[in-house]
């Protein structure tokens, strides 16, 4: 019995053969015919050919030693092969940018995958309130290729250079180079304890020159860029960066 209505038509693998293409808002496809890529653990949802998977644990001896300074451990894995993969993230939306010998500064709970050329690794954001949140982290993604994340919602991509800008941690997902970040604290007043309630909120400061992606989202619990401090439960570099 033939099977009727539009599905198949609909929902067709788009054919891009672009590096990285969008299937959808929510799933990625990689043409893994020009190189390896590094990707989440746990993001392939399917693949066509002969991909094959390498889970890289910390990633390195040096990154193992940041991440036991950190709190955080590093989950990736890196595939190889031939044919297309598909990943995502818990449908959260994918967004596709290409570096150009440049680097992007991203919260590790945003990174989905990104081209073997780019080179990445942890670092600590410099910032004079950073002791005051136990320390912040994010990961540096730096060289020539392909980068996605992923964000809760349709994020807003905001000129820093066109006015003081400000961003809560938990929804700030990126900054290009150019930008400098520090932290604002507030203590005290009404406004303060309209959040959350606890007197005491942070706030992400930039300036420079260039863009902060800002998602409409506060992923309080799926992660943030602070990192773990004292008996708190870590998660600060959400779920790419787990014990």
């Amino acid at each position: 019995m033939p099977i009727h209505g539009s599905l198949f038509q609909d929902f067709r693998e788009n054919a891009s053969q672009d590096p990285f293409s969008l299937q959808n808002k929510k799933l990625l496809k990689i043409q893994m015919g020009y190189g390896p890529v590094w990707a989440k653990s746990g993001s392939m949802v399917a693949y066509q050919g002969d991909v094959r998977f390498e889970n890289k644990g910390s990633g390195g001896l040096g990154k193992m030693f940041k991440a036991a300074v950190t709190g955080e451990g590093v989950d990736m894995m890196q595939a190889a092969g031939q044919g297309e993969l598909f990943v995502a993230d818990e449908a959260a939306e994918i967004q596709v940018i290409y570096l150009e010998n440049d680097l992007v500064s991203v919260n590790g709970a945003n990174v989905l995958a990104f081209s073997s050329s780019i080179e990445w690794d942890i670092h600590r954001l410099q910032a004079r309130g950073g002791a005051m949140t136990g320390g912040l982290y994010n990961v540096s993604l730096r060289g020539t290729g392909y980068v996605a994340i992923t964000t809760k919602g349709e994020p807003v991509a905001l000129d820093v250079a066109s006015a003081p800008t400000f961003g809560d941690a938990q929804a700030v997902v990126l900054w290009t180079s150019g930008v400098t970040m520090d932290i604002r604290v507030d203590t005290g007043g009404l406004k303060s304890l309209v959040r959350g309630g606890t007197g005491e909120t942070f706030q992400m400061a930039f300036g420079g020159q260039g863009y902060v992606l800002v998602q409409p989202s506060e992923s309080v619990v799926s992660g943030g860029h602070q990192a773990s401090s004292g008996s708190s439960g870590g998660g600060g570099l959400g779920g790419l960066f787990g014990g």
